[in-house]
């Protein structure tokens, strides 16, 4: 049974919470004590419906403002394969939080409050979903019965959604469905009130969506988090490389290469706490021995010595801002690279996106909160890297305020 994971991302108040509940509650994902505590919950604070919401929002700011603000994971399975949710927040104060929910996700669930249409928030999720190669949308019409479940709104949403899509650089797959995700219709079993919409339901469509691999098989890629070196009686001479493969595969009798030192070496085994294996690939967590005595430590990176990463000082990357102090060119900042951290400057700014038009300023003086964009970047000493729509692990890096130690972008590697 294969392992889908999706995230929900949309405006605030577009019911992506209730949603959720509503999957887990009709799906039958949820236990009898976690219903009835949903049930008083929602009985003192004067709800007039059993408020599902709730199996999401767990923080009690949560809970009295009614809305999202941090990545809620839920999982739950059918008999045709297995979830994970993430429930990212709406709130434009709150976009960082949706960008790290939706970092792992093969899938999103894009919301869009039915009396509203496609606002300014659902285009900004929409542009980083796509930024983060996101390739499979589900446009979830919420709240049809506050529209008399008309088709014509439906139908022009979907319009009005698929022409801003068009003007996003990396081509999406859209399904468009009609919900009412307050009283279950189209989210597991269809709705009487649509009878215009022959389509699947929510559940039936994330159960049977091909989603393609996030995982890159071909470049081989193993950033170095640990040496292990136990100097026991039972191993004295004992010592590999602890990672987890972030692209392609390794097997021993391979030829490879550690960098930055350009040392090369054979593996000599794979080994993992249940034994040896034969070939390991993304994203599995394994130490490797290798035939020869290398100087390898933490932010190195073993890799296939005919199958080189970019290897530089200097990239162009584009980032969401995430903190409300504003990034000003020359800015000194902390970069963390899959386990390798560097010093950075950043050197110049590129150019801004406005969201709702998709035009690129390139006359931008600096950059504010949730502010996207494309930046040049100086670090300390070599990265190795690859282009993020080819590795998304080894493409993508986070900036962090070296006074706060507040991470204050997160960056996808041009």
């Amino acid at each position: 049974m294969d392992l889908l994971r999706f995230s929900t991302c949309g405006s605030v108040d577009d019911g992506k919470s209730t949603l959720i509940g509503r999957l887990l509650y009709d799906s039958k994902s949820i236990f009898e004590d976690q219903l009835e505590a949903v049930e008083n919950s929602s009985r003192k604070r004067g709800d007039e419906h059993v408020n599902l919401a709730l199996l999401t929002d767990g923080l009690k700011a949560e809970r009295e403002q009614g809305i999202t603000i941090d990545v809620a994971y839920r999982y739950f399975a059918t008999p045709k394969r297995k979830f994970i949710i993430a429930d990212t927040p709406g709130h434009v104060q709150y976009t960082r939080n949706m960008v790290t929910g939706a970092s792992t996700s093969q899938l999103a669930i894009v919301l869009v409050d039915a009396r509203k249409g496609v606002i300014e928030q659902t285009r900004r999720h929409s542009f980083l979903v796509n930024l983060l190669r996101i390739n499979h949308i589900v446009l979830a019409i919420n709240k049809m019965d506050l529209v008399d479940f008309d088709q014509e709104v439906f139908n022009q949403i979907e319009k009005d959604y698929r022409a801003f899509a068009s003007g996003l650089d990396n081509p999406m797959e859209i399904t468009a469905i009609p919900l009412a995700a307050l009283h279950g219709d189209n989210i597991v079993d269809p709705s009487d009130n649509m009878p215009w919409y022959s389509g699947p339901t929510l559940l039936q469509h994330l159960e049977v969506v091909e989603v393609l691999d996030a995982e890159n098989h071909d470049d081989a890629r193993f950033p170095v988090q640990w040496v292990i070196r136990p100097q026991s009686e039972a191993y004295p001479d004992f010592r590999a490389f602890a990672g987890r493969v972030a692209g392609g595969v390794f097997r021993p009798g391979q030829k490879v290469m550690a960098l930055p030192s350009g040392f090369e070496s054979t593996i000599k085994a794979i080994h993992t706490i249940e034994g040896d294996l034969d070939e390991a690939f993304a994203p599995l967590s394994v130490s490797l021995s290798l035939e020869d005595e290398i100087d390898i430590s933490r932010g190195d990176m073993i890799v296939s010595s005919d199958d080189l990463p970019r290897h530089e000082q200097e990239l162009n990357a584009t980032i969401c801002w995430f903190s409300e102090k504003k990034l000003i060119p020359r800015g000194k900042y902390y970069l963390r690279h899959t386990t390798r951290e560097v010093q950075a400057i950043v050197s110049a700014l590129n150019y801004k996106v406005d969201i709702n038009t998709l035009e690129r300023d390139e006359d931008t003086a600096n950059f504010a909160l949730n502010d996207i964009g494309q930046i040049h970047i100086r670090t300390s000493s070599p990265l190795f890297f690859d282009a993020y729509k080819r590795n998304r692990i080894t493409g993508s890096f986070i900036l962090i305020d070296a006074g706060t130690n507040e991470t204050v972008a997160g960056g996808m590697i041009e």
